[in-house]
């Protein structure tokens, strides 16, 4: 609610307006959907947003309650949070302390005419809740119908715990005189903190308690007088009771978890997990077939929010049914009237589905280029829909649309309507609608940065600004031209049920309208009074100079008025003639801080409760003002006369002209329960303002409907065949709810026609979720859209690039998406092509099917040479997931070379520990390895061994490695005095254990590589006498020496020399020395030569294994969907691999490990 639109009194009255919760179960069961009691609490569709994002918002369904939401169906606990007046006071919720101290009442201001000089008291009486001083929030609940029984529960809510910790229940018999004090019937260590009432049987009471002290219930049937207690395994935050059965109720628990019961709370079952909050709904009486069907919006187990219904003791996951196929973004399943609405977001924009009277959804259909960034379902009265859409243009109004009588197609009614934030974050629109009188509307609509009221009467066709009244409270001309100067509303709903609100109406009283606002060129929260129309609208009066309170008394024959002060006062106002006098009452001897009334109940009792207090220290004080004794008699038939509904002379509204039978102005008499206000109505001859512009029509300043720019009016004829017909549309449509004959609804009326054939066109394939990923084994689901051809007697074929294709006759069987499974990885070319005698047409879609990985091992070089190329691989498991992408990052480089292939070559140019990591993304999946290289202009390597006694303790795994690798780096240190900085050790996967040593030169040496050159061979030389000495061990626990040796070279014997193969015998024996000699070299130069590999000839299981090169001045590799390499082999090359990385990241390698495969289902 904006700010300033109501000053409520000081703290106290602030802390009511927030904490006294309203449970009148009956008052809101015909409850008027408007924008603020439709604005659900979390976000339904464009979410009809959260974040802003597209989403809807319904009207909260009528009876849910809970802890933060309406109790009771059809009445209940008013929603607990803050009003605007309690945001508006400078003291924190529920404190009283900052109360302005008692001075002489002020609430004499200036009215329409006060009628005599003396006051009159009314019958009234006193009850302080002993006690509850302290307590900071309270419930009542109201009976009524023919009941005298009134409970409260009030309780001290502790802000900083955010929790009840005290709580006590009062109970009166005779409509409020006297409470008695039942804490001791509930148990007096409970602590209560909600109380709701069955809206079919008041005389069933549920109370919940504080689920920080325990979970349970206490349940009463006979209005409160007796409890019953019942405790609960979980912990219940919202309640929805049956619109009929009175015994079955929804429980929705803090765990995001659906229960049900049918005997009133006493035994509880669970029905569904993952329910999205807010968003389950019972059934609809006359629309779902079973009674017992719940709607509710749930994260099945596909991780995916979809809509579904089952029954409340058959919701197994066999019996559960979804209405629509596809999944639904989260919080935007709307259940309302005839109506439910849902939203898909697809390829980044949101897509709205309507189902009318439970058949099939359809797409709604908003102007084409809307593009709505979020989506509110105002009212779905009068079998259509009003919604609120805010375009990609607007960021704090929104545009109103009206909709056809099935809710698909939608026509703009008015644009800009202001639009705020209410205090739970939920967006408001500032339109209301009239009370009593079908298709009468309010809308502030914001015109260059000015906010004016507008009003129409026939629901959105035609707008106008209020006239302002002609003469002040003083009786002064009052000069303000249209358009100009107008007549502004405030049009917010009271969030505080025990005050008036800035707007109200009712459907006893038609035509009679009270609302805050100002006269001037703009809305304003300044110079504001209150105004009051008895026509409808048409005419404007100024009853009050001040804010105040304004309810309908006995039927709306009569209004009271009590002034919004900050100081104690112990009078009201009662008119009897539509507010042009006043009469003013005491209520109260001793004035009171009023922090509320209850009054709607007093429609039928003529009793009202004031509640309030005397003193900052003081108790509750509930005052019951009896004001039957200012009714003289009850009315007679002279008592009435007739009123003309209107709009500004013209009599017909809504295709009719109606009269009303109300109390004359004056008569002091009570209507009674048996008032009814009768309405004589006959229809009207249609004329241009009973018609709106049709779907896709835009009206001009002719008042003309010409077709837009964007829409081809013959698109509509594509659901008919030929030999069919269709109706083809003038451009206008009727009015919904308007009830004129003949004129011109002849010439505007859709006329059928025969229908046309037509070649397809506009063909559009796409997948439900709108990504062209999906993973390998799942369903993807395809939805093919047509834009013109005959739907029935097109011929649909779809090849999903597999090898697999279907055909259908026609679109029937595809309009709900066509699903299909793709059993192998790969990109994938899904063709849609559609035929008729006509002609056809043709749509494509390239699919990525993917397997997530799960794992990544990026092989590298421990020690690599500067400026030249290095060979970097990215091993994935599973190896069949399908196209991947690979990002790498070189040392501090922050953008990524990105490619298609697992390898990569690559040219450090810095000496010194360089990182490299790789990311490998897979459709959602994103996954990455990080390593480190040594890189130096020159080095030597040696293979190591170790003795035998190291393989018993050898788990094989990549840490024992890299700690074993670090105790044989220190071991060599010691033993030569050479700097660990010039060792690296890698310690290789497998048995036996072996291992790879690295000498590399010290650090700042480039300039003088010859010199550092002999150096290196020096420590060479050293280290291989100690070596070759057995000077190297380490002791790996105590008792267990493990020594270090150089790897030994050997050839084999030569075994065959028999004269039947001496030819055979030299060759081999030629071949033996050539081979020791070329041993003898190699192992004579080889500290000389960098990277060699001196164990190259050994018949070694870990034998290098080469890495391709991958040239970075080729051009970008090409999507191919050739087979990838076999697992075993990966992993054989994985494990063969010696190029493995730095010592402190070596691949975590297996040879007993099964590599996953993706290519099965």
């Amino acid at each position: 609610m904006e700010k300033g639109t109501r000053r409520f009194p000081t703290r106290h009255a602030v802390f009511l307006a927030w904490t006294w919760l309203l449970l009148l179960s009956w008052c809101c069961t015909g409850a008027e959907i408007t924008c603020r009691s439709c604005s659900s609490p979390s976000p339904a569709w464009p979410r009809l947003g959260q974040e802003q994002r597209p989403g809807w918002r319904g009207s909260e369904p009528r009876g849910r309650s809970g802890p933060r939401g309406a109790a009771g169906a059809g009445g209940g606990a008013a929603r607990s949070r803050r009003s605007s007046e309690g945001r508006r006071g400078a003291a924190a919720e529920g404190q009283r302390g900052a109360r302005a101290q008692p001075r002489r009442p002020a609430e004499e201001g200036r009215a329409a005419r006060l009628r005599g000089a003396e006051e009159t008291r009314l019958s009234s009486t006193a009850f302080a809740l002993t006690g509850d001083a302290a307590h900071n929030q309270a419930m009542v609940h109201w009976s009524g119908h023919n009941s005298s029984v009134i409970l409260i529960l009030t309780k001290l809510y502790d802000f900083n715990l955010g929790s009840v910790t005290e709580s006590s229940l009062w109970r009166s018999t005779d409509y409020g005189t006297t409470y008695e004090k039942l804490n001791d019937k509930v148990g007096l260590k409970t602590v209560l903190s909600y109380l709701y009432v069955s809206p079919t049987n008041k005389r069933k009471i549920m109370l919940l308690s504080d689920p920080e002290i325990e979970s349970s219930i206490l349940i009463s049937s006979d209005e409160g007088a007796t409890y019953q207690k019942y405790r609960l395994n979980f912990y219940i935050q919202s309640l929805l009771f049956h619109p009929k059965q009175e015994e079955w109720i929804l429980a929705y628990s803090l765990d995001q978890k659906l229960y049900c019961s049918m005997d009133f709370g006493r035994k509880w079952h669970l029905m569904h997990e993952r329910v999205t909050p807010n968003r389950f709904y019972w059934s609809v009486t006359g629309l779902d077939k079973d009674p017992d069907l719940v709607h509710m919006e749930a994260r099945t187990a596909d991780g995916y929010t979809h809509y579904l219904t089952c029954r409340i003791q058959e919701c197994s996951e066999t019996k559960r049914t979804g209405p629509f196929s596809r999944s639904i973004d989260v919080s935007s399943l709307v259940v309302q009237d005839e109506y439910i609405f849902i939203q898909v977001t697809a390829g980044g924009r949101a897509n709205y589905y309507v189902s009318y009277k439970r058949e099939p959804f359809a797409q709604i259909k908003l102007p084409k280029y809307s593009l709505p960034k979020d989506m509110h379902i105002i009212s779905t009265d009068e079998n259509q829909v009003f919604a609120a859409v805010q375009e990609w243009n607007q960021n704090d109004t929104y545009n109103l649309y009206i909709s056809d009588t099935r809710g698909v197609y939608f026509t703009l009614a008015l644009e800009n309507v202001k639009s705020s934030r209410g205090l739970e974050g939920n967006v408001i629109i500032d339109l209301y609608k009239v009370a009593g009188i079908k298709g009468i509307f309010l809308a502030n609509k914001k015109i260059d940065d000015q906010i004016k009221t507008f009003i129409t009467y026939n629901k959105g066709r035609d707008w106008r600004l209020l006239e302002a009244p002609d003469t002040n409270l003083r009786g002064e001309p009052v000069v303000c031209p249209l358009p100009f100067c107008s007549l502004h509303l405030h049009l917010q709903l009271s969030e505080n049920p025990y005050t008036s609100g800035s707007i109200s109406s009712k459907e006893t009283a038609p035509g009679l309208l009270v609302a805050t606002g100002n006269i001037g060129s703009e809305l304003s929260y300044n110079d504001v009074g209150v105004f009051i129309s008895s026509d409808g609208g048409n005419s404007w009066r100024q009853i009050f100079e001040e804010e105040y309170n304004v309810w309908f008394l006995d039927w709306g024959g009569a209004l009271v008025a009590m002034k919004h002060t900050s100081v104690p006062i112990r009078h009201m106002w009662v008119s009897f003639d539509e507010g042009r006098s006043w009469s003013k009452y005491s209520f109260t001897s001793t004035p009171l801080f009023v922090d509320g009334s209850l009054v709607d109940p007093g429609i039928e009792t003529q009793i009202m409760t004031v509640f309030g207090h005397f003193s900052l220290r003081s108790e509750w004080q509930l005052v019951k003002v009896d004001y039957k004794s200012i009714f003289s008699r009850r009315c007679n038939k002279d008592d009435y006369q007739t009123w003309h509904l209107h709009n500004q002379g013209e009599p017909c509204v809504m295709g009719e002209r109606k009269i009303y039978k109300k109390r004359k102005p004056g008569a002091q008499c009570y209507l009674g329960r048996d008032y009814s206000r009768t309405v004589v109505s006959e229809p009207c001859v249609c004329g241009q303002s009973d018609f709106e512009c049709d779907y896709g029509y835009e009206r001009y300043s002719n008042n003309q409907c010409v077709p837009a720019f964007w829409f081809s009016p013959s698109s509509l004829s594509k659901d008919c065949s030929i030999g069919q017909s269709y109706l083809n549309s003038t451009g206008y449509r009727r009015i919904v709810s308007n009830n004129c004959t003949d004129g011109l609804r002849e010439k505007y009326m859709a006329k059928v026609e025969k229908c046309p054939g037509k070649a397809p066109r506009g063909l559009h394939i796409l997948t439900s979720d709108g990504k062209l990923v999906t993973e390998q084994g799942h369903n993807a689901t395809f939805i093919i859209l047509m834009e013109e051809g005959d739907l029935q007697r097109t011929n649909i074929q779809l090849d999903f690039g597999d090898g697999i294709a279907v055909s259908y006759a026609n679109f029937s069987p595809v309009e709900d998406g066509i699903r299909h499974v793709y059993k192998s990885a790969g990109i994938f070319q899904v063709t849609a092509y559609a035929e008729n005698s006509l002609g056809s047409d043709t749509a494509v879609l390239f699919l990525h099917v993917v397997c997530p990985v799960e794992h990544i091992h990026l092989s590298v070089p421990f020690v690599a040479i500067r400026n030249k190329d290095v060979n970097i691989t990215a091993v994935v498991w599973p190896s069949q997931a399908g196209t991947l992408t690979y990002f790498w990052w070189f040392g501090n480089s922050t953008k990524p070379l990105i490619t298609l292939e697992s390898s990569i070559s690559y040219i450090f140019t810095m000496e010194g520990m360089n990182t490299v990591t790789v990311q490998v993304a897979a459709g959602n999946t994103l996954i990455q390895d990080t390593k480190e290289i040594a890189v130096h202009e020159y080095f030597q390597s040696q293979l190591l061994s170790f003795s035998p006694n190291l393989d018993y303790y050898n788990p094989d795994i990549p840490e024992w490695r890299q700690d074993i690798g670090k105790v044989i780096k220190r071991a060599l240190g010691q033993v030569t005095g050479i700097p660990e900085e010039q060792i690296l050790v890698a310690v290789f996967p497998g048995l036996p254990t072996s291992a790879e040593l690295f000498i590399l030169p010290r650090k700042n040496t480039t300039d003088r590589r010859k010199s550092s050159e002999a150096d290196l061979e020096q420590v060479v030389e050293i280290l291989f006498n100690a070596l070759n000495q057995n000077l190297v061990q380490f002791e790996l626990k105590p008792g267990v020496e493990v020594i270090v040796y150089v790897t030994q070279l050997t050839l084999a014997p030569l075994v065959d020399s028999s004269t039947g193969h001496s030819s055979s015998a030299m060759l081999m024996l030629l071949s033996v020395v050539f081979v020791g000699l070329a041993v003898f070299l190699i192992y004579k130069f080889k500290r000389k030569i960098p990277w060699i590999n001196i164990y190259a000839q050994v018949q070694h299981d870990k034998e290098q294994e080469m890495i391709g090169s991958v040239s970075q001045s080729e051009n970008a590799p090409k999507i191919t969907l050739s087979e990838f390499t076999d697992p075993e082999e990966l992993m054989d090359k994985e494990l063969d691999t010696r190029v493995m990385g730095s010592i402190s990241t070596i691949a975590n390698s297996e040879s007993t490990k099964e590599i996953p495969n993706c290519t099965s289902v």
